[in-house]
C-alpha cells in the first residue's frame, strides 16, 4: 500500500520539521501495532508550499537534503552518528526516520495560490507516481498524524473511496475554540449538509483519505475551489461525480499552537456560495 499525505503550507515554519517527523514515524506504529494486520506499507510525504516568506520551504529542502547525506552515509558506515548541529538547530533528523531520504517531496509555487489548487496538484502527484491513497491533512497540528493509523486501518476493513475525517460524528470534538466559530463551523456543515444532500456530519473538514481509483473518475481539472471551499467541492464531487461509497472516522480537532489562522472572511464567502452552485450543477 502506497499512502501519499498531502499537507499544503503557507508561512509554517514553527511547525513543518515536528510535522514531517510526526508523519514519517507512522510506518513503525502500524508495523508495531499488536491490533493491526501486517501489511506492506510505503507512506510518503509532499508538501505543496505557496512562497511561504517564512523560509518553510527552505526547511523543507534542508530536510530531505539531511536525508539523502545521512543515507549515504549509512551506506558506508552503518553506525553513522546523526548530525548533531542539525538536529539541534532545525530538529530535521529523528532517529526511525533514516531511510526516508525518498519519501519527502516538495511542490514549490511561485505565490500563494490557495488550498483547492495546493490538493489538485498533489492528487495529480498521486495519479503520477503509483500512489494507492491520498490523506490530506494541515500542518499545524490541528490534525493529530497519529490518528493516520486509524484512516488506514479503517480503509483496509471497509474498502471504501473516501474516508471523512469528522469532528461531529457523534458528538462535537474540537479543541480550544471560542464558542463563536465553534457555531459558525458547526452551522455552516448543517448548512452545506442541507443544500448538498451529502449526508456527511463534517463536509468542511481537511483531515481525508481518498481511494486514488475514485480520483480517477472525476475531473479534477475542473475543481474552481480555493479555499476551504475545496472541502465541500471534493466530498460533492466524489459522492455524486465519482460515485464513491464513504465512511466517516471521528477525530479530534485542536486549535493551532504556532502560526496563524488562514480563515478570513473571503474564504467564508466563497464556501457559501460554492454550496448552491454545487446544487444546482453549476460546476465542470
Amino acid at each position: 500500500m502506497k499512502v501519499l499525505i498531502a499537507i499544503p503550507t503557507y508561512n509554517e515554519k514553527e511547525n513543518i520539521s515536528r510535522m514531517l517527523n510526526s508523519v514519517l514515524s507512522i510506518n513503525e506504529t502500524i508495523r508495531t501495532a499488536s491490533n493491526f494486520n501486517p501489511l506492506p506499507l510505503y507512506i510518503s510525504v509532499l508538501i505543496i508550499d505557496d512562497n511561504s516568506p517564512d523560509g518553510t520551504a527552505e526547511i523543507v529542502k534542508e530536510y530531505i537534503s539531511s536525508r539523502k547525506r545521512l543515507a549515504a552515509d549509512t551506506d558506508v558506515n552503518a553506525n553513522i552518528n546523526i548530525n548533531e548541529s542539525v538536529n539541534k538547530n532545525m530538529n530535521l533528523i529523528s532517529s526511525n526516520c533514516v531511510n526516508a531520504e525518498k519519501r519527502v517531496f516538495i511542490i514549490e509555487r511561485e505565490k500563494k495560490l490557495g488550498l483547492g489548487t495546493a490538493y489538485v496538484a498533489a492528487f495529480n502527484f498521486a495519479l503520477d507516481n503509483g500512489y494507492d491513497y491520498v490523506i490530506t491533512m494541515d500542518c499545524d497540528f490541528s490534525h493529530n498524524p497519529e490518528e493516520i493509523a486509524g484512516f488506514i486501518g479503517l480503509m483496509e476493513s471497509e474498502k471504501c473511496g473516501m474516508i471523512v475525517g469528522s469532528r461531529y460524528s457523534g458528538g462535537v470534538r474540537v479543541i480550544d475554540w471560542s464558542m463563536k466559530r465553534l457555531l459558525i463551523s458547526y452551522s455552516a456543515n448543517i448548512y452545506a449538509k442541507f443544500i448538498t444532500g451529502i449526508k456527511i456530519t463534517d463536509l468542511t473538514g481537511g483531515f481525508n483519505m481518498y481511494d486514488v481509483n475514485c480520483l480517477k473518475k472525476i475531473n479534477l481539472s475542473g475543481i474552481s475551489s480555493r479555499g476551504y471551499a475545496f472541502q465541500i467541492e471534493m466530498k460533492y464531487r466524489m459522492v455524486k461525480e465519482g460515485k464513491c461509497s464513504f465512511k466517516e472516522y471521528p477525530i479530534i480537532f485542536y486549535e493551532r499552537t504556532y502560526g496563524k489562522s488562514k480563515m478570513s472572511k473571503g474564504i467564508i464567502f466563497e464556501a457559501f456560495f460554492k454550496v448552491i452552485k454545487l446544487r444546482f450543477g453549476f460546476f465542470k
